[in-house]
């Protein structure tokens, strides 16, 4: 019996624990003995990963990308990516979303997950078309909830609707780490009982203490891959020990194929990461810490750090339970949907706002009014009357797929970058975070100036 084991370290679970502000020249060190552990696959780009080089780590993430490849050479390099989101916060164009996945391809990406955060399937229709074009293996997302309206035969029909569009993985996105062990068992179970034939792959967070339970079961049910981190960087809001669950997979007859010798010593070269993460307070201990009361917020990981992160700078970090207790409200109003990037910072966020105002809706975020409006595509259940009437007046939502509302959009980033832009990947970057992309590429020249500068100035 076979379970694989997909990495995380470098993206997710960076990603939950640290918020995504592990630079390259961090982990470049053990890039190359990673790709000797044995994994299925290296997690290591996309998410917020793509924005926060831009952003906060003053590098390209392309480059990146093109980095990791150079020094990861036998395993398979994995992405995540929103469908019409791509890595944004909003839709984007087909044009856009078809030359995004193209260059990922072409700078090394292996393995596509792609998800929508609706569970809208018409928002992933074209990633994975041209992910399958590409020759990526492509890995389609279901992004489990719970809720009144979501139950395991929904899950299993979207199941099927993956595989007839070509997937040839089927991903239970488990975000907040609130599927428990015998819920995964049944839809797993379920998902293969209905005849889908495309291996199973499970991702979940230990945010409640159940995730390594839940691999377990997950195994035991038949799934093909589970989502691990290195130790140093496992547990709490981010997914359970490569190490440990080897281990004891292991002893139970199943063959992960992780050379468990080579684990334990690419995680010594995480733990000073870690270490200064928690020296600098990138790294807050209450992450950590078991969270069961998110089975009722089901806020996933990357969003919990976020937000501690967003009211800490307001001075507002005492409110963290008032604003947790608030998510599952502005949830219901919105129709349910899962919490997953960009969902999640929605939700969070307008949270926030209605707890710190001190009355609820007071004021209505851009993006919940664009959410209301169908931008973000169909809701899974019925909306708040009230809040659709006070956000949109007499306005109808769409109905159809936004994105089919969209006009291309890449040959327009192309003339409003001009030379500032470099390559494809310089217009792409621009066309997803415009003012972040752009900011970076002045930057990048008045670097390279100075050091012209300085090397005319050496050599005189």
């Amino acid at each position: 019996m076979k379970v694989r084991i997909t990495e995380t370290v470098t993206r997710d679970a960076n990603q939950s624990l640290i918020a995504t502000r592990m630079p390259i020249s961090d982990f470049l060190p053990a890039l190359e003995l990673l790709d000797k552990v044995g994994y299925y696959s290296l997690e290591c780009w996309g998410g917020a990963t793509f924005d926060s080089c831009l952003r906060y780590l003053d590098e390209d993430p392309w480059e990146r990308l093109r980095t990791i490849r150079k020094h990861v050479k036998n395993t398979k390099l994995q992405m995540l990516l929103r469908g019409q989101n791509v890595l944004g916060y909003k839709h984007y164009p087909d044009d856009i979303v078809r030359a995004f996945v193209r260059k990922s391809v072409e700078n090394g990406i292996d393995i596509i997950r792609v998800f929508d955060a609706l569970n809208d399937l018409r928002n992933i229709e074209t990633a994975v078309d041209e992910g399958l074009k590409r020759g990526a293996e492509v890995s389609g997302a279901l992004c489990y909830t719970v809720s009144p309206i979501h139950d395991i035969p929904a899950f299993v029909k979207l199941g099927r609707e993956l595989e007839k569009m070509g997937c040839q993985t089927i991903t239970i996105k488990d975000m907040a780490g609130i599927m428990s062990p015998e819920e995964t068992f049944k839809l797993v179970s379920g998902l293969k009982d209905a005849g889908i034939k495309a291996p199973i792959v499970v991702h979940t967070h230990c945010t409640t203490g159940m995730g390594a339970m839940t691999c377990l079961k997950a195994a035991e049910a038949g799934a093909s891959v589970i989502d691990c981190a290195l130790s140093a960087f496992a547990n709490g809001t981010s997914q359970p020990a490569t190490e440990t669950m080897s281990y004891v997979l292991r002893g139970m007859g199943y063959d992960t194929g992780i050379d468990e010798r080579l684990a334990f010593e690419a995680n010594r070269l995480f733990r000073p990461i870690r270490d200064k993460a928690l020296e600098t307070g990138l790294l807050n201990p209450a992450i950590m810490a078991v969270r069961p009361d998110a089975l009722t917020f089901q806020v996933p990981g990357g969003m919990l750090s976020n937000l501690m992160s967003q009211l800490k700078a307001q001075n507002a970090l005492d409110r963290l339970p008032e604003v947790l207790d608030e998510v599952p409200r502005v949830r219901e109003d919105l129709g349910y949907p899962p919490l997953v990037t960009p969902s999640s910072q929605m939700v969070g966020v307008q949270a926030a706002a209605n707890v710190l105002a001190g009355e609820r809706y007071k004021s209505i975020s851009k993006e919940i009014v664009a959410y209301l409006r169908g931008e973000y595509g169909r809701a899974p259940g019925k909306i708040s009357t009230e809040l659709l009437k006070k956000a949109l007046g007499d306005e109808q939502p769409i109905e159809c797929r936004f994105a089919d509302t969209l006009k291309p959009g890449l040959e327009e980033a192309k003339r409003e970058i001009g030379a500032l832009a470099r390559s494809e990947e310089d217009v792409l970057s621009y066309a997803i975070f415009p003012v972040v992309a752009e900011k970076f590429f002045q930057t990048r020249e008045e670097k390279e100036k100075h050091t012209v500068k300085y090397t005319i100035s050496k050599m005189e």
